[in-house]
């Protein structure tokens, strides 16, 4: 009988384990995920057999088992695959299914949400999710006009909505312009697009304020600049604090990480940190459910950059960045120009 109890007990505490798992969502840019097919639609010369890049279905496959490697390897970190992970830089559905359809990934039973942008580069936002930790209720692009330039175009913004534990979310994935042509002379395309998620934020939360809202993306601005701070409203401190938070506010965990001295991505040798995920004050600071955002078992701040030394450039002229796939016009088998970053939900 104390034998069968005591299987009993460690049977559920087993159980209790398990099911206390932090949720992990996820942003990755995965750098010009492109498949080997002409597409007359998109501008995809460069990312073809015949292409500049000679882009075969070997050096796809290989990019392919690359980022599926990383992302694998997040999941390992916890023996649990993200809830929620966010891309940027694919150019379709196609190298999407291809990509969660990898050896690595198969398991995690993930489905997705994408749509067609007009970019001009004929690159997508897109999600993926699994099904048994986030109910997927809708989706929707929101298209980036912006007034008085008809003709330029950048990626759409990637909603999707659902539960996760019954509690209300809303997230969304962005690609925010680049800095071609300078950062100050580029700065009002990125301002604009902040502008228009911080009102998608505050109209979901005007419909439900218990929705719990994630933006996440590549911003092309770094955690401290206005883009962020003031337009998105996206605050953050030195020490990762968030207890001043006020009901309407936003809540950027890797504003400390900037900080403190980490980044995602290099460029002249220093280091930025384009990639975020903001997070509403009620997952913040679990003022709406029980949800919230939670540290890293062991860490003091609430942001994650996920790399390993495979992921790094070990010589040359940019030694110690992300390993990219092609230096110059030289296929390296790389993975992307970015690091991933991720957060941790749980109650």
């Amino acid at each position: 009988m104390k034998k069968v109890l005591l299987s009993v007990l460690c049977l559920s505490a087993m159980l209790i384990a398990f099911a206390q798992k932090p949720y992990k969502v996820v942003f990755y840019n995965l750098e010009n995920l492109f498949d080997t097919i002409n597409d007359p639609n998109k501008n995809d010369e460069e990312y073809l057999p015949e292409g500049a890049r000679k882009w075969t279905t070997y050096r796809y496959n290989c990019k392919l088992d690359n980022m599926s490697r990383v992302l694998f390897d997040i999941a390992a970190e916890d023996k649990n695959f993200p809830a929620v992970i966010g891309v940027s830089e694919i150019e379709n559905r196609l190298v999407l299914e291809d990509l969660i359809a990898t050896p690595k990934l198969a398991k995690a039973n993930y489905r997705i949400v994408h749509y067609d942008s007009p970019d001009r580069r004929g690159v997508d936002c897109a999600f993926f999710y699994r099904p048994d930790k986030f109910q997927l209720e809708g989706s929707e692009a929101h298209r980036i006009s912006f007034p008085g330039r008809p003709t330029f175009f950048t990626r759409d913004l990637v909603a999707m909505w659902g539960k996760i534990e019954g509690e209300p979310f809303y997230f969304i994935v962005s690609h925010w312009p680049s800095r071609l042509g300078g950062k100050e002379r580029s700065q009002y395309s990125r301002d604009f697009v902040a502008e228009k998620c911080k009102h998608i934020c505050d109209s979901v939360r005007t419909v439900n304020p218990a929705t719990k809202v994630v933006i996440m993306g590549d911003f092309n601005d770094d955690a401290t600049d206005a883009s962020v701070t003031d337009i998105l409203g996206a605050k953050g401190d030195k020490k990762g604090k968030i207890k001043d938070l006020q009901p309407n506010d936003m809540y950027n965990p890797f504003y400390s990480m900037y900080k403190a001295g980490y980044g995602t991505l290099g460029y002249r040798d220093s280091w930025n940190l384009f990639d975020n995920i903001v997070v509403s004050e009620n997952l913040a600071t679990g003022s709406t459910g029980q949800l919230k955002i939670q540290k890293k078992e062991g860490a003091k701040l609430y942001g994650n950059i996920f790399y390993r030394p495979y992921m790094i450039q070990q010589d040359g002229q940019y030694k110690n960045y992300p390993l990219r796939s092609f230096v110059g016009s030289n296929f390296q088998n790389g993975y992307s120009d970015h690091f991933p970053v991720y957060i941790y939900i749980s109650k």
